[in-house]
């Protein structure tokens, strides 16, 4: 009979045994990959864990797929970046490397040996590759049409980023001077006709003065003769470029240095956004890379005028403030002299910083948000408001009064129009940001027949509270609006090793990973981004409204989203399915986000999303 030592051994076999025949299998498959030259690039990587192991094999495999390729990639070498160390010869696996930031696909790794003494086997098929140079293409499709349609209502920033950002992309293709896309029925060479476009916008923006008062001086921004909605400059003050500065339907205003010159003024358009390119791994890559690709068109001198000419001007600009404050379908409050005279009296509290003389005015709740909105950045009245109130049931809505908001410690002033919301008692209740024209306009455009006055002035109301919440860290009031059992889904981009069951080995695939919250959890991960952020902003776009078909009034609002903060940016598209039964007390049951929206959903809710069977009946994956 054996003895337990015997018996010991043969277990401890037993148990190594199956081990060492998947390493020897994983062996020959290496063996096999390493053989076949002209089906795969490998790269190799050696490590104490696999992490650092399959690092070095990534970047091992990327040197290889530089050499495969280096020799269709085409360089114009009077755009890189000597400043950063980069030279010619390494120019194009610095570009390459780019790829492994998020759109290298299809790579796969095999753990030979693992931890502590791990070596790790990176591959791809070589007919892969060209798929990796295609995923970038798109992306810049992708750009270009987002910059089309930013361009028609006068989204003047977003036009101008996403172009810019598209042409950066363009630079670290294959042969970029051969790529072509069609617009407005034709092809273009996208080499040419990228930068076309950035210098058209440009030259066609215009900026007057409508208002110098001491060394405050008062701009209205138009393209094509329509206020913009929106835009980034900077401006020289005298001694120095200012930080950037927002333009909001159509008006900003910049303060000058004593001794500076009003009548004269130096502006920057700002086009790159550099800043919000740390946010996108493929850009800020490029961005060191590749010199930032200058537009003269993009520095602007403007004179004051004569006062007739300013007067003018201000008359435009008065229209115009009118315009972006006006709701189409909403019920207009007749003869609102009393109204007028109470936001008037909060307007000159404002300029003149003396808050409390005007607290009466507030329900308790309201001026607290009203000393929030205060300190968002020191906080300062543009000219002189165009008021315009609105009934929503036994409320009264006034739009709007725009402000200026600056931060010391961040590259960002802001401009923002602020509502106020009066109750029954004529008491202002609630103060919030209000959505730019061009969102309003999808909520207000609507037909009387299919959304009637009372539905649509709740849902935009409801979108300024939303977005205003987040602005003013109001914590309590984003507890109140989401249903306990509310589905929330935190979306956010990552790369995953998953298994292929049909060979076993380990995919890398970059996607959107979608994390389902509890509503405490989500409240307290904001609390934290809350603590963490001097300031966060919010713009909302591209609206998409509908009704569900259950619930009353409950409705899906699918919403493109920018996100700003001290710390963080992000774009993409926000869902929102709200209980809207009582106004009073609206009800997120569904929350979700995603960094595209599908271009061939025409402006239906698309199968793919993450939220379309939580609507319809599906269920959540």
């Amino acid at each position: 009979m054996p003895t337990n030592n015997m018996k010991k051994c043969l277990l401890i076999l037993a148990c190594l045994l199956p081990m060492w025949t998947m390493a020897q299998e994983e062996m020959d498959e290496v063996n096999r990959i390493k053989a076949d030259r002209d089906t795969y690039l490998y790269g190799e990587g050696y490590g104490e864990t696999e992490a650092n192991a399959d690092k070095e094999a990534m970047a091992n495999l990327m040197s290889k797929i530089s050499v495969q390729v280096s020799s269709d990639i085409e360089i114009n070498e009077q755009q890189v970046n000597t400043a950063e160390g980069i030279d010619a010869t390494s120019v194009v696996e610095s570009v390459v490397k780019t790829y492994t930031a998020g759109t290298l696909k299809n790579t796969q790794s095999i753990i030979v040996t693992p931890a502590p003494k791990a070596y790790v086997v990176r591959y791809i098929k070589k007919s892969e590759i060209e798929r990796v140079f295609k995923a970038r293409e798109e992306l810049i499709y992708d750009y270009l049409r987002g910059a089309k349609e930013a361009e028609k209502v006068y989204r003047i920033a977003d036009a101008l980023r996403y172009y810019y950002w598209a042409s950066c992309l363009l630079m670290s293709m294959q042969h970029p001077q051969e790529i072509r896309y069609m617009a407005d029925g034709e092809m273009h060479l996208l080499a040419s006709w990228i930068p076309e476009q950035i210098r058209g916008i440009l030259s066609q923006l215009k900026a007057e003065v409508t208002k110098i008062e001491d060394l405050e001086v008062s701009l209205l921004f138009t393209y094509k003769g329509q206020p913009v909605t929106n835009l980034d400059f900077c401006y020289w003050d005298g001694m120095n470029y200012s930080n950037l500065y927002s333009v909001n339907n159509g008006i900003s205003q910049i303060e000058m240095r004593p001794g500076a010159d009003t009548e004269k003024l130096k502006l920057k358009y700002e086009y790159a956004f550099e800043s919000q390119m740390q946010q996108v791994p493929e850009l800020k890559q490029l961005m060191q890379i590749f010199k930032r690709i200058p537009y003269r068109e993009s520095d602007v001198t403007i004179v004051a005028g004569k006062k007739a000419e300013q007067k003018k001007a201000m008359e435009v600009y008065q229209a115009s403030v009118a315009t972006a404050g006006a709701a189409t379908h909403a019920v207009v409050v007749e003869q609102p002299k009393e109204y007028t005279k109470l936001v008037d009296n909060i307007v000159t509290a404002i300029k003149s910083k003396n808050y409390a003389s005007v607290s009466n005015l507030f329900t308790p709740e309201g001026y607290e948000m009203f000393d929030k909105l205060l300190h968002y950045g020191n906080a300062t009245v543009l000219g002189n408001p165009q008021l315009n109130f609105y009934q929503m049931n036994e409320r009264v809505i006034c739009r709007s009064v725009p402000m200026r908001f600056s931060f010391k410690n961040n590259n960002r002033t802001l401009i923002e129009d602020v509502t106020f919301t009066f109750n029954k008692d004529r008491l202002i209740e609630s103060v919030a940001f209000g959505l730019d024209k061009a969102a309003r306009d999808d909520i207000f455009q609507r037909s009387a027949a299919a959304w009637n006055d009372s539905v649509r002035m709740v849902i935009a109301t409801f979108l300024e509270n939303y977005k205003t919440a987040f602005a003013l860290k109001r914590l309590d009031y984003i507890r109140s609006i989401f249903d306990d059992d509310a589905i929330i889904i935190v979306g956010h981009l990552t790369k995953q090793a998953k298994k292929n069951m049909e060979n076993g080995k380990y995919i890398d695939n970059q996607l959107v990973k979608y994390t389902r919250l509890d509503k405490n959890t989500y409240i307290k991960n904001l609390e934290r981004s809350f603590k963490s952020n001097q300031f966060i902003n919010i713009r909302f776009t591209d609206n998409e409204v509908k009704k569900m078909g259950k619930g009353g009034q409950t409705y899906g609002i699918l919403i493109h989203q920018d996100y700003y903060s001290s710390t963080y940016g992000d774009t993409g598209y926000l869902f929102l399915m709200v209980d809207l039964n009582d106004v009073d007390q609206p009800i997120i049951k569904v929350r979700t986000w995603q960094p595209n929206r599908d271009p061939n959903v025409n402006g239906n809710f698309s199968k793919s999303d993450p939220y379309y069977g939580l609507i319809y009946g599906g269920n959540f994956d």
